[in-house]
């Protein structure tokens, strides 16, 4: 089996996330050489397929150069193609699927899917925490124009929570004789923020010590105050330095001072909004990516993006996200650092020579289709594993 130790992403160090999780830190990566590596795939909706089909590709070079084997399990219907046929999102033959993979001891390669099919997913398999790594490659350095500081700098983890907040509220549409009213209502407990807020400041215990939390404290005054109460006890606790900023400057200064944050604590709403601006510091939406876990470290690896409709079927889409999440799979859930290092240099190589996917292009580049800059990283795959050898 590889070895789980620190490894190298576009030259920074990572280290095994998924440990934060557990309290006795007790998990335990299959032996990849005598165990099944099952991988979950879901396909999704829009670009969905094309970035998954991508990824797999990729996935598929990363087992011929290394002699692993995989086990692909593949889904069903997700998202609006699900609700078409079975009148829900995550209809209960696929929450099966998804049920099957984590009994199974395998983790998920999840693309996008519209609606409330990842909402209810969470909710249903209390995958409470998303883990979404920032950390830009220097090969898209120039393409990052709006970013007033040397990408170099900026390493970030953001630690989400799915499982409260706006988007796991009640809503509902009464008519009055004045209209329509609609209400929604939502609430986060203190178990809640705290089994999220100590996953955090293990994390930032780990890394820098230092640990944003993300609140709005006049315009949800109460939750906000769980939220510096809960979150500042865990970081005392745990000897980490905790700083609380209102969502609306943290939007800016993700921008304007991005190597100023460490680990980021965010409640759901604001988590999303934040995560998907720092598409910003990495190039394009198209290349960030997440994990989602409940507390015994079960996952779904997905993009930060939707499902892009207006581009399904054009052979336009970024896989790099799709492709990174593969990487963060195998890492996280099967403990195969020298595999992701291998998926994500071979990405950053690619690029570097000027294959790029029209939202990452630039003056001089040769840019290329999904399927085309796919075939691309798997021969990065297939020189970068020979070149160890």
């Amino acid at each position: 089996m590889e070895a789980s130790t620190a490894t190298r992403n576009c030259g920074r160090s990572v280290q095994h996330l998924r440990s934060f999780l557990s309290p006795n830190d007790n998990f335990r990566f299959p032996d990849a050489c005598r165990s099944v590596l099952r991988i979950g795939v879901i396909e999704g909706c829009g670009i969905g397929p094309e970035v998954v089909g991508a990824a797999l590709r990729v996935l598929d070079s990363v087992a011929q150069t290394t002699g692993l084997t995989f086990e692909l399990q593949h889904g069903g219907l997700v998202g609006e193609r699900a609700e078409e046929r079975y009148g829900q999102t995550l209809p209960g033959c696929t929450a099966d699927f998804f049920k099957d993979v984590f009994t199974r001891g395998g983790a998920v390669l999840c693309g996008p899917g519209g609606g409330r099919f990842v909402y209810d997913l969470r909710q249903q398999f209390d995958l409470f925490c998303k883990f979404a790594p920032v950390r830009p490659c220097a090969e898209l350095a120039s393409v990052l124009r709006a970013v007033a500081e040397n990408p170099s700098h900026v390493d970030m983890l953001f630690v989400r929570d799915n499982s409260g907040g706006v988007y796991q509220g009640q809503w509902l549409t009464r008519d009055t004789p004045d209209g329509a009213i609609a209400e929604h209502s939502f609430h986060y407990s203190e178990t809640q923020v705290r089994r999220l807020a100590t996953v955090a400041a293990r994390a930032s215990a780990s890394r820098r010590g230092r640990m944003h939390v993300i609140i709005k404290d006049a315009g949800v005054p109460t939750i906000s105050e769980l939220w510096r109460d809960v979150a500042g006890a865990e970081a005392r606790r745990l000897g980490v330095e905790a700083k609380f900023m209102n969502v609306d400057l943290a939007a800016y200064e993700v921008i304007r001072n991005p190597s100023q944050f460490d680990v980021v604590l965010t409640p759901n709403l604001f988590g999303d909004i934040l995560v998907d601006i720092t598409g910003i510091l990495v190039g394009s939406r198209g290349a960030t990516f997440s994990g989602n876990y409940d507390a015994n470290g079960n996952a779904v690896y997905q993009t930060n993006h939707g499902c892009a409709h207006d581009l399904a079927g054009a052979d336009v889409a970024n896989p790099a996200g799709q492709i990174l999440s593969l990487a963060m799979l195998l890492r996280e859930s099967f403990g195969l650092d020298e595999s992701a290092a291998l998926i994500e240099n071979a990405l950053a190589s690619a690029w570097r020579q000027g294959w790029r996917t029209v939202d990452v292009a630039e003056p001089g580049c040769k840019v290329v289709g999904t399927k085309a800059m796919a075939g691309h990283v798997c021969e990065q795959v297939a020189q970068l594993a020979a070149g160890s050898h």
